[in-house]
């Protein structure tokens, strides 16, 4: 536990980075480790203290040896006492505390903290990218590119403090060593650490680029992966498996060649670097005869240099291998950083304020958004909804209803003109404060694989357990949910509902949205087909629900099966992201226009598809 106060809390893990993250790779490590330094420094001084440490017990063993080949037998003890007991003191206490120091700060201030230090500031940057930066990827690609970019920055971070650290002290110190026996050795020990340096320059900058591209390879294949297993049931409905058992070889196939790649340029520098580590125990050890023969050394420093050579030479292959993970880190922090870096597209203002509870007056003025193209989306559309105004939207598949809907809840930003909710232009408001004021269910409707309370909990985190069954009850789901029994054995609230809700039905997967809807009770309310996956009987009960959470609300409802808005105060037809015909749903039939034809057009109540087709 003390190990834990001192050490662990030396870094803060979940520390907030400040501002974006750089799209330059040094200031993107500075910007992921930012916050870490003090215990990166500290982790760095106590490896170095480990490097000099192994040039000490090189020089102990060499006076050792001196002392040995000086003194008589009978009489070494009472002359060398005090450097025995300097040597068994330094090997039993002083090097040990050295090394646990050293381990210590690897395994307790850089192991647990820094990995969800970066991971957190890059999934904190993710999240907040706009929906159109996700619908571009694959979900499973982005998490994977999350995970591998932290854990290299990780491994770098960690390689500087144990290699880099550690070796650069061990090279002075025998630099140090041997200029005090002979600047020859110095010299000597120089000139092999410059050939050394232009290998691993030649070297590390290919490991670089070829790690990179085997990073982007293997994420491609998780994508893939992940990819096929989330939509499982579509594979099986169309007996597609060897198809996807070919998109996923085509994968593997692909990143089975860059790692092929990466293996070879690293065989060829590992066996680089062994030819001229073993370079070095031969010019070391053979100056230091050399002196000896000439009188300029003793037979200790001849021991303390074949010590000293022969543990720069085995640390040559560990440096050697440990640059080469590092520098295949760093092409995958490369990798990472050119997809989880790129600005946001869709920001606050920075004076953007917070919006408190509306009243729920909508107003459009002249919108248009075509998602960046020439056509489709919304066009030049002008309207005005009263505070507590229930409104029904409907129009052919593509027509534009949930592009606005979208940008209610600026999910993108308009092109053109503006949308306010009680006079607020969208776009100075925050949007997490936009988005407290609206509640929305959709189709599609969203589950996370967390239990049914957390699921409806979702509306509102701090509602109590009887607001959760009172919104569950309006929804209809709570008779459901007290049949429900996971994986683990959990049952009712506590079930969980599996990936996406894969566990639940259509019609229960949309009650649970209602009911998370019905718990946020936020002032304006969005329904995009919210009941299309009930049967009639569910309908009918859910729909008495839904009439009663509309009241003092604004809502927008879109809407296929057109008697579920029938009687809502407007219904909007919208074309071509045009609005082409307003009015109650009497009023509308009365028109005989494009609504009528709808209206008549119904087969157990769904728009037909020969009016969508024309």
């Amino acid at each position: 536990m003390s190990l834990h106060r001192t050490f662990g809390r030396m870094v803060d893990a979940f520390r907030p980075a400040e501002g974006p993250p750089p799209a330059t790779l040094m200031a993107f490590f500075r910007w992921c480790l930012s916050g870490a330094w003090r215990g990166l420094g500290f982790a760095a001084v106590a490896s170095a203290m480990g490097g000099v440490a192994d040039v000490v017990s090189a020089l102990l063993l060499g006076m050792v040896v001196d002392a040995v080949s000086t003194s008589a037998p009978g009489m070494f003890w009472e002359e060398n006492w005090r450097l025995v007991a300097l040597f068994a003191g330094f090997f039993l206490v002083i090097r040990p505390a050295i090394y646990g120091l050293s381990t210590a700060s690897s395994n307790v201030i850089i192991g647990p903290n820094i990995l969800p230090l970066v991971l957190s500031r890059l999934h904190r940057w993710t999240m907040g990218h706009a929906v159109t930066f996700f619908d571009n990827d694959f979900a499973g690609r982005l998490a994977q590119k999350q995970m591998q970019t932290a854990r290299a920055v990780t491994d770098v971070a960690s390689e500087m403090v144990n290699v880099v650290a550690f070796a650069l002290a061990s090279v002075l110190g025998s630099a140090a060593f041997l200029l005090a026996v002979d600047g020859w050795g110095a010299v000597a020990l120089l000139v092999w650490l410059g050939a050394y340096f232009a290998l691993i320059r030649f070297f590390l900058p290919r490991i670089r680029a070829k790690s990179g591209a085997r990073a982007s390879a293997r994420a491609n294949v998780t994508g893939q992966v992940v990819d096929t297993i989330t939509n499982i049931k579509t594979v099986k409905l169309f007996a597609h498996a060897d198809h996807e058992d070919q998109a996923a070889l085509g994968a593997m196939a692909g990143f089975r060649e860059r790692a092929l790649d990466f293996g070879v340029v690293s065989t060829w520098f590992r066996l680089s670097l062994m030819i001229v580590a073993g370079i070095l125990p031969v010019i070391l050890v053979g100056g230091a005869i050399l002196l000896w023969r000439d009188g300029s050394a003793t037979v200790g420093d001849v021991a303390a240099s074949g010590a000293i050579a022969m543990r720069l030479s085995q640390m040559t292959g560990w440096v050697s291998m440990a640059l080469m993970g590092m520098w295949g880190s760093i092409g995958e922090v490369e990798d990472g950083m050119k997809t989880l870096s790129p600005p946001h597209a869709l920001t606050d203002r920075a004076d953007a304020r917070a919006l408190t509870r509306v009243q729920g007056q909508i107003t459009f003025d002249h919108v248009e958004f075509a998602y960046g193209r020439d056509a489709g989306g919304i066009r030049d559309l002008t309207l005005s909804i009263a505070a507590g105004e229930k409104i029904g939207i409907v129009g052919a598949s593509g027509a534009g209803k949930t592009t606005l809907v979208g940008l209610l809840l600026r999910l993108y930003d308009v092109e053109q003109g503006a949308i306010r909710i009680d006079g607020h232009d969208l776009r100075d408001v925050t949007q997490e404060s936009l988005r407290r004021q609206i509640a929305m269910v959709t189709q599609d409707t969203a589950m996370f694989n967390r239990s049914a309370r957390d699921n409806i909990l979702y509306g509102r985190p701090d509602a109590t357990q009887d607001d959760v069954i009172a919104a569950a009850k309006a929804a209809e789901a709570h008779e459901f949910i007290l049949t429900l029994e996971d994986y683990a054995g959990r049952t009712g609230y506590d079930a969980y509902l599996g990936e996406r809700g894969v566990k639940l039905s259509g019609g229960q997967r949309q009650r649970i949205a209602l009911a998370r809807a019905f718990l946020k009770d936020a002032p304006i309310l969005v329904l995009d087909e919210a009941t299309s996956a009930l049967d009639s009987e569910v309908e009918a009960q859910v729909q008495d629900a839904l009439t009663r959470a509309m009241r003092g609300k604004t809502v927008l409802a879109i809407a296929h099966r057109l008697s579920t808005i029938a009687e809502l105060d407007r219904i909007l037809v919208i074309e071509d992201g045009r609005i082409v015909e307003q009015g109650g749903h009497d009023e509308l039939l009365a028109r005989n226009g494009r609504y009528a034809r709808y209206w008549n057009r119904q087969s157990g109540g769904f728009l037909g598809t020969e009016e969508a087709a024309e």
